[in-house]
């Protein structure tokens, strides 16, 4: 994989099963890429100042056990990986950015982040995709073992390194390739050459990599994506997101991925 691969994978952490899922989906991605992965709950505190003491400990209690129950799964699903915790004071969203800036990759879990009273993780998940400086994985639906990483190729520069993404991913997990590209004009022969033009340079970059492309007549990008392979272990996008400050813009296929895809999504900028 890449240099940034040595980076930690990190993920957010609280007690719901959403983000247990995503403990377990960022042990086996530590796996892959033999680094450390590190587990981060945010803490928020809403009382009264005179309250704060009372809080902490039953906040403290909660944090520590969330972290325990991560940890132990995260060793059971890839024995052997460094684990480590943290806890932050802060908004989920805000801590996840500034720890990208550091780390290889941040996995979210579908909804249900933060402390006692976490932020939903829709809102998270779509600032911190939009906003971070390493790709960013949302876990959600079902990994398909064996299926295909699939990902989606459009004109943009994010898009190819989205493509180069998938392809790491799919070395390290010995897992075809699917490239997928919606399109509107011309026709389907055409569309299809002009992508596997595209395809073959990143193939004989990835010689031992099985890699199939699809052009669709789609004006749904997303639509494309989930249609092209139900058996998906792994959905990639990029994204031309403007951040955290313009309200974490994704776009429209990035939005539909993170909302209806019955897989992992990782968007990548």
């Amino acid at each position: 994989m890449s240099a940034t691969a040595t980076r930690p994978v990190v993920a957010g952490v609280d007690a719901s099963a959403a983000s247990l899922a995503a403990i377990r989906w960022a042990a086996r991605e530590a796996a892959y890429r033999d680094t450390t992965l590190r587990l981060l709950h945010a803490c928020v505190f809403e009382s009264a100042p005179a309250r704060v003491h009372d809080e902490s400990e039953l906040l403290l209690e909660h944090v520590h056990r969330a972290l325990r129950r991560g940890t132990e799964i995260a060793r059971e699903t890839a024995p052997g990986v460094q684990v480590e915790t943290q806890v932050r004071l802060g908004i989920a969203t805000d801590l996840l950015l500034a720890e990208s800036a550091d780390a290889g990759l941040v996995v979210l879990g579908s909804h249900g982040l933060g402390g006692l009273r976490g932020a939903l993780i829709g809102s998270v998940a779509l600032r911190v995709a939009a906003g971070a400086a390493c790709p960013v994985v949302v876990v959600r639906g079902h990994s398909g073992p064996g299926g295909p990483v699939v990902a989606g190729l459009d004109a943009t520069e994010s898009s190819e390194h989205a493509l180069q993404f998938a392809l790491e991913e799919a070395s390290a997990r010995r897992a075809p390739v699917l490239v997928v590209h919606a399109f509107t004009d011309g026709t389907e022969a055409t569309g299809q050459r002009g992508l596997e033009a595209r395809v073959a340079t990143w193939a004989r970059k990835y010689p031992a990599l099985t890699i199939s492309s699809r052009a669709v007549r789609d004006r749904n990008p997303s639509h494309a994506l989930l249609e092209a392979a139900p058996s998906a272990q792994l959905i990639v996008v990029g994204t031309r997101g403007r951040g955290p400050v313009a309200g974490g813009v994704l776009g429209s296929t990035g939005n539909a991925l993170l909302s209806h895809a019955v897989c992992p999504v990782a968007v990548v900028h």
